[in-house]
C-alpha cells in the first residue's frame, strides 16, 4: 500500500479530516446510574458526522447514556473513514490507544462503524483482535441489538450494506433549544448549523474511491423524510442546514429533482441558510444553478471537487467530465451568481500523473482561482479499481512536492480572495466562540469564517457587519452600528 498520506487545506472553514475527541454526557445518566454508558469519537467527513448523531440516536432510545470520556464508558464507539490510507492508520492507532482503558474495566468493549468497518471487515478479527463491535454504515438501525451483544463478550458484526437502507424514520440527537452543549452529538454540533442526509452510497465508482464499496450504491432519502428532519432541527433552533450526500446533486426521488428538493427545503419556516456538499460536476443541472440564483436562502457557495487539471489524468480516474465541460459549469456559475464562492479537492501524483500533467492543475488553479481547496496526495486504497488495474507510479517524493507546490498556489489565493473582502459589508451567521474564546465566530453566506467581538451578539443571531481585516485565513469584522459610531 502506498504510504500518503498528508492532506491539506487553504482556508476551509472547518477540518473534515479531523477525529472530534469529545464527548458529552447525556443527562439521562442523572436518572439512571445503572444504564450502559456509551462514549463515541468520529474520523472523517459531515457524512460521518451525521452518522454519529444518528448512532448516538438510536443508543439512547435503546437505555443508552452518553459519557465524557473513554475512562467512564461500557462501551467505546469510533466512527471512521476509509477514503485515505491515513484515516484508516488513526483508527488503528486510536483504538489500540483506548486499550489502555481495560486497565480500569477489564470488561470495557471497543468498536467501529462506519466505512471502516465495512471496508477492512476481514482483516479486523487478526489485525485488530480487540475490537469487538463491527458495524458497517448500513446496520445503524440495528446498533443497539449489536451492543447489547457486545457488552455481552460475543463479537458483534454486521457489515452487510443495504440497497434500500436510508434510516427513514430515525432521529439523530441534536441540540435543545437554550442547551449548552451537553447534547451535542459531535464537536461541530453548535446547535445553529445542522446536518439533513438526504442520499447514501454512490454510483459513480471512480478509479481511485471506496466510497460505492464501502457505502453502497445510491439512493435517495424521500423528500418527505428529508422536510421532517429540516423541520426538527428548525424546531429546534438551529437556523442553517447543511444538506449531505456523496454527490448530492445526483439525488433523485421518483421524479423529484435535487434543484426541487433545495426549493422545498427553503420553505421550512425558521431555517435561513442551506447548503448543500458535495456535489458532482457531471450532475450539476441548470435548474440547479436557477435555484443557486433566485433561492435567497439558498447560499452563493460551491464545493465543486475538480480532482486534477489534465484531460488525461481525470480520463483515468473516470470522472465523467473534461476540463472544458468543469471551465464552462464553473463560467455558468459565475455568469449566474457573481459573488458565489467556490472551493474544490485536488489530488496530486495519481497514477500516470506526468510533470507536464502536474503543470496543468497548476494552470486551472490559476484560471479558476478557487476560494479554498481540500489537497492530498493519492494513496493506494485496495479495492479499488487504480489498485487492481493501474500502476500507482509517482514516487512518494514527487507526490509530496507536488502537494506543496497545490498548498502553495492555493494559499496565494485564497489570502488574495479574503483580502479582496476588506471594507465590504457582509450579513454573519454568529454560530459559537472561537476556539481561544476571546472572539465570536460566524460565517458569511459564501462559508468564510469571521471574527467578531465578544458580546456584540449571540449564537443563532445574524449581524450585519463590514469586513476590518484578515488574518489569511479567517477575516475580521465589526457590526455596522459599531462601524459608523466611530
Amino acid at each position: 500500500m502506498a504510504g500518503l498520506v498528508q492532506i491539506r487545506r487553504a482556508n476551509a472553514p472547518e477540518d473534515a479530516q479531523a477525529g472530534t475527541e469529545g464527548a458529552v454526557v447525556d443527562d439521562s445518566i442523572q436518572a439512571d446510574p445503572h444504564a450502559p454508558r456509551v462514549y463515541m469519537e468520529t474520523f472523517g467527513c459531515q457524512m460521518n458526522e451525521a452518522d454519529t448523531a444518528l448512532v448516538l440516536g438510536r443508543l439512547r432510545q435503546d437505555g443508552w447514556v452518553r459519557v465524557t470520556s473513554p475512562a467512564e464508558a461500557d462501551l467505546v464507539l469510533v466512527n471512521t473513514c476509509a477514503v485515505r490510507e491515513k484515516a484508516e492508520d488513526r483508527v488503528y492507532g486510536r483504538t489500540t490507544q483506548l486499550l489502555d482503558h481495560r486497565n480500569r474495566n477489564p470488561d470495557l468493549v471497543i468498536g467501529i462503524t462506519g466505512c471502516m468497518a465495512e471496508h477492512l471487515r476481514d482483516k479486523l478479527e487478526t489485525r485488530a483482535p480487540h475490537i469487538q463491535l463491527v458495524a458497517g454504515p448500513d446496520s445503524y438501525r440495528n446498533i443497539a441489538a449489536l451492543a447489547r451483544k457486545a457488552i455481552t463478550g460475543e463479537r458483534a458484526v454486521d457489515v452487510h450494506l443495504d440497497k434500500a437502507e436510508v434510516y427513514e424514520g430515525l432521529d439523530p440527537v441534536i441540540r435543545s433549544p437554550g442547551d449548552d452543549g451537553s447534547e451535542a452529538a459531535t464537536s461541530r454540533d453548535d446547535g445553529v448549523s445542522g446536518y439533513v442526509t438526504i442520499q447514501r452510497g454512490c454510483d459513480k465508482f471512480c478509479t481511485f474511491c471506496v466510497v460505492p464499496f464501502t457505502r453502497g450504491r445510491e439512493r435517495g432519502v424521500p423528500p418527505r423524510e428529508v422536510l421532517r428532519q429540516a423541520r426538527r432541527l428548525a424546531e429546534a433552533g438551529y437556523r442553517e442546514l447543511t444538506l449531505l450526500g456523496q454527490t448530492v446533486n445526483s439525488y433523485a426521488w421518483e421524479d423529484v429533482s435535487f434543484a426541487e428538493l433545495l426549493r422545498a427545503v427553503a420553505a421550512v419556516e425558521g431555517i435561513e441558510r442551506i447548503r448543500f456538499t458535495s456535489p458532482y460536476p457531471v450532475d450539476f443541472s441548470d435548474e440547479l444553478i436557477e435555484v443557486l440564483a433566485t433561492e435567497p436562502k439558498v447560499c452563493p457557495y460551491v464545493h465543486m471537487p475538480v480532482q486534477a487539471g489534465a484531460d488525461v489524468v481525470l480520463e483515468r480516474m473516470r470522472r465523467g467530465y473534461t476540463l472544458a465541460d468543469y471551465r464552462e459549469l464553473v463560467r455558468k456559475l459565475r455568469a449566474a451568481v457573481p459573488h458565489i464562492a467556490i472551493s474544490t479537492d485536488i489530488m496530486v501524483g495519481f497514477c500516470g500523473e506526468t510533470e507536464a500533467d502536474h503543470a496543468e492543475t497548476l494552470a486551472l488553479m490559476e484560471e479558476v482561482q478557487f476560494d479554498f481547496a481540500f489537497m492530498f496526495a493519492y494513496s493506494d486504497r485496495e479495492i479499488t479499481y487504480a489498485s487492481k488495474k493501474l500502476v500507482d507510479d509517482v514516487p512518494q517524493e514527487t507526490k509530496l512536492r507536488r502537494l506543496r507546490e497545490v498548498i502553495e498556489l492555493q494559499e496565494k489565493h485564497t489570502r488574495a480572495r479574503l483580502a479582496a473582502r476588506v471594507g465590504q459589508r457582509d450579513r454573519v451567521l454568529v454560530v459559537n466562540t472561537s476556539k481561544r474564546g476571546d472572539k465570536l465566530l460566524g460565517r458569511t453566506p459564501t462559508f468564510q469564517k469571521v471574527l467578531l467581538p465578544l458580546g456584540c451578539a449571540a449564537p443563532g443571531e445574524f449581524v450585519d457587519v463590514t469586513i476590518t481585516g484578515t488574518t489569511g485565513h479567517s477575516l475580521f469584522g465589526e457590526l455596522l452600528d459599531v462601524q459608523n459610531s466611530d
